[in-house]
């Protein structure tokens, strides 16, 4: 399968590079069973869902990651941490005129706490924080917010690039779980009220989620690899709406992600898993547990689009995606939804 077989034309203007005002005010494209697309707000949700079903969701929370400093010698550089080993030990993207040695010390902040380059590890540099790693980030870090917005950080993504259900004790991720971020407290209030239960799995997102595929044969990609937990009470649930015909909602590709591998780490059968997943889910896949989809719009070419097509189908999402640039939908992190069904061959 090529690469270039999940590209599209996306014009600028429809990037979504600020929130709408309201977090469940955006638009939601409907993929039915049968390849079929429809369009909704996104609130029409509790209608397109049934009472019993479940909704699973990523409870990590965003870290202010990037952060800017200087070399001994005064050059600029920028870190972004990808992932804690420990409170002083993390690995790291560090951009850079010339590419840091072992031993080499860089400064972050007004009282240029120190953080000591150790090595590398693959593509990233393990580093040593003077500090704890999460009080330097509370003091001088910035939201991650994703390159496609060609802007800094504000303060309006310090609320809106963060899920309303986020867990303070989870703070690890480098991205948002982004397909939540359109649900909002009245919303998932009224879902309860109509019967629909949440569950929720942890996935760190990491920066590799924004890398581009550089395989022009995609099943030659390596995934990056990114900590997740799929604990006991969420399997229990589960097995529960699935033993009573109900359907599995996964909010967002990195809760499915996580919820694949767990079944995927025990030969198809879920159950309760935490570990580094680099699970790729690519046309062809066999979904294990999930039944539906709900997603944002997602970047030509990238695993998440290739995600989104084993669910239902290459040709179904890329004219579901044409249909939605010519309505003028908002695409990316900020952007509008869609609700994916498993597509169901007739």
């Amino acid at each position: 399968m090529q690469l270039s077989d999940f590209n599209f034309d996306l014009p600028d203007e429809l990037i979504a590079r600020y929130p709408l005002p309201e977090r469940s005010a955006s638009r939601l494209l409907h993929i039915d069973a049968t390849g079929q697309h429809h369009d909704h707000q996104f609130t029409d949700i509790i209608d397109l869902l049934n009472e019993g079903d479940l909704l699973v969701l990523n409870d990590t929370k965003v870290m202010k990651a990037r952060l800017k400093g200087k070399r001994a010698t005064g050059g600029a550089i920028e870190i972004l941490v990808e992932r804690m080993q420990d409170r002083h030990i993390a690995h790291c993207h560090i951009k850079s005129s010339n590419s840091p040695k072992a031993g080499a010390s860089l400064f972050v902040g007004e009282d240029n706490v120190e953080v000591t380059v150790q090595g590398r590890h693959e593509n990233l540099y393990i580093v040593e924080f003077s500090q704890p790693i999460l009080d330097v980030l509370d003091r001088y870090g910035k939201l991650p917010i994703p390159p496609y917005f060609n802007r800094e950080a504000e303060d309006i993504d310090t609320e809106r690039y963060q899920t309303v259900f986020n867990d303070p004790t989870k703070l690890a991720s480098v991205a948002a779980p982004t397909a939540s971020l359109h649900f909002d407290e009245q919303l998932l209030e009224n879902l309860k009220q109509k019967g629909i239960t949440t569950a929720f799995v942890t996935l760190h997102v990491g920066a590799g989620t924004f890398l581009p595929v550089r395989t022009d044969h995609i099943e030659n990609h390596i995934m990056h690899s990114e900590w997740c937990d799929v604990p006991q009470s969420t399997v229990e649930q589960i097995r529960t709406v699935k033993a009573r015909g109900n359907q599995v909602i996964s909010v967002g590709t990195t809760a499915t992600r996580a919820i694949e591998s767990a079944a995927q780490a025990h030969q198809g059968q879920l159950a309760a898993w935490t570990g580094d997943t680099q699970i790729f889910i690519y046309p062809g896949y066999q979904f294990c547990v999930i039944d539906r989809l709900i997603t944002n719009f997602h970047l030509p070419e990238s695993t998440l689009l290739m995600l989104v097509s084993a669910l239902s189908s290459k040709d179904h999402i890329l004219n579901a995606y044409q249909h939605a640039v010519a309505e003028k939908y908002r695409f990316f992190s900020y952007g509008d939804a869609m609700l994916i069904d498993q597509y169901q061959a007739v």
